[in-house]
């Protein structure tokens, strides 16, 4: 059967792809940053302020000017090339909205688990959550102005990772830092260990 653009003018595409990947990690971390800097159509937030409800619920050392928080998901989408997208999709931090981890993670290539060495075990629930479903992940260390850098072989000791799982030092902020890590991931998932 053949198929035909539906544009007059426009070429079908031959094969298309989506690749689904997923940003997690501990709240304020940067995952909404992320998905923000690298996205190449304007993101879907679903953040919304951060209210009185959350005191007691919502650890805010560490990140206490932060004033929203992800309640849903981030979405964003990057074009490889024609026929060919990356969907990112950011997941919310805080363990209560954990529920739609499962919901997010399906169908995803892998995932970059963001980590703060100023709230490392934060991170410890993702790279659990992955490392028991079989998928993969890189970690992202969100290097934060004012933050100590660590060297990767000692952020890999605190999180006990095996050796294979790529550790990256990167600004979220920063579109190329961005891009390293999400090829390092991609990278990964499909050649594999």
């Amino acid at each position: 059967m053949d198929y035909a653009a539906s544009e007059p003018g426009a070429t079908a595409v031959a094969s298309a792809l989506a690749i689904k990947i997923l940003i997690a990690g501990g709240f304020g971390v940067g995952k909404t940053t992320m998905v923000g800097t690298i996205s190449e159509i304007r993101p879907l937030h679903t953040e919304e302020l951060l209210s009185e409800r959350g005191i007691g619920v919502d650890d805010t050392s560490g990140v206490e000017s932060k004033t929203t928080t992800t309640v849903a998901l981030d979405f964003g989408r990057i074009t490889i090339r024609e026929g060919l997208w990356l969907y990112l999709f950011g997941t919310p931090g805080q363990d209560r909205f954990w529920f739609m981890w499962d919901e997010l993670a399906l169908g995803a290539l892998g995932a970059v688990v963001l980590a703060d060495t100023r709230r490392l075990e934060d991170c410890f629930p993702a790279v659990d959550y992955f490392e028991q479903r079989g998928v993969p992940f890189v970690v992202g260390v969100n290097c934060f102005e004012g933050a100590r850098r660590y060297d990767p072989a000692k952020v890999r000791r605190a999180l006990a990772l095996n050796e294979h799982i790529p550790i990256v030092l990167c600004d979220v902020r920063e579109r190329e830092s961005v891009k390293e890590v999400l090829t390092t991931l991609v990278t990964y998932a499909v050649k594999g260990v």
